[in-house]
């Protein structure tokens, strides 16, 4: 499942949910929670779950995932929200709140299994969330991946920011993005990043996404339509990466039980041919 650029739609925002379907997202992210009041809960549920139910016949090549961000379980929406948009048909669900895999497990018990999909953990918003990221690799069957967020967290603890004045995270936010970065990849799953808030930054969003796709990252929430063709630039591999990890693969090929090679002046061992070999395959190559 690709999932370089991924955008949130309110849930009780109808009117915006077809438009999205064509500007260019790998996954639609359908919100249930933070987007919407607490009075417009029961809305939000029929409108998402009535635009499911229209598109689960219309399959379009290259349309994107329809996933959905139900409410925390432990909060009083969250089995609400799975009876009425499960039946729908979902691609996947995003699952705030999630402190580990035992709260992946506890979301699949309320699922029946003709009915189960694919789910994002946001795994970074509450404290105990951050001693759960090592638990994600013994529920890797049931993900499309990880990804976090830097505002629940901050809100949870009584910080007054999790950035610095540039806009930098703080070193507590540094380290649940690294963490979530790690249990992504030990889990053998996409990490994803999470959301620029800054919406008519595209240069910062740029620069910010780039960053993200150099660290390990394969994918990035957004939420602003504005955002998606920067976010997808900065997750699809270039041609020069593409010819160099080719080149990578040729020479490990060509010279089989070699461990380490010589190309292009430089040393190239078996990370690198892991590199190349990942780096191809999220290029479909």
């Amino acid at each position: 499942m690709k999932l370089r650029s991924l955008l949130f739609v309110p849930g009780d925002r109808p009117e915006r949910m077809e438009k999205a379907m064509g500007l260019g997202a790998d996954a639609l992210l359908f919100d249930l929670e933070d987007s919407v009041a607490a009075d417009r809960k029961a809305e939000a549920r029929e409108n998402v779950a009535q635009f499911l139910r229209e598109r689960s016949d219309r399959a379009e090549q290259g349309a994107p995932r329809l996933f959905v961000r139900i409410n925390p379980l432990d909060g009083p929406w969250a089995q609400g929200d799975l009876a009425q948009v499960m039946p729908a048909g979902p691609d996947g669900l995003v699952l705030p709140k999630c402190e580990s895999a035992d709260t992946v497990a506890a979301l699949m018990t309320l699922i029946p299994e003709d009915q189960r999909v694919p789910v994002l953990p946001i795994a970074s918003e509450t404290p105990a969330a951050i001693f759960g990221m090592g638990t994600y690799a013994s529920c890797a069957a049931h993900l499309a991946g990880v990804t976090w967020g830097a505002e629940d967290l901050p809100a949870a603890i009584g910080a007054s920011t999790s950035r610095e004045a540039d806009g930098s995270y703080t070193p507590p936010y540094q380290l649940a993005r690294s963490l979530t970065l790690f249990a992504a990849h030990a889990a053998g799953v996409p990490a994803v990043e999470t959301v620029y808030p800054a919406i008519k930054d595209l240069d910062g969003l740029a620069a910010y996404a780039a960053r993200g796709a150099r660290d390990g990252f394969t994918g990035m929430m957004a939420i602003h339509p504005s955002q998606i063709a920067v976010i997808n630039d900065a997750f699809t591999p270039s041609e020069e990466e593409i010819a160099h990890a080719r080149s990578v693969v040729a020479a490990f090929a060509a010279n089989p039980g070699v461990g380490a090679l010589q190309l292009d002046g430089k040393m190239i061992d078996a990370p690198h041919l892991r590199q190349a070999q990942a780096l191809l395959a999220r290029a479909n190559c």
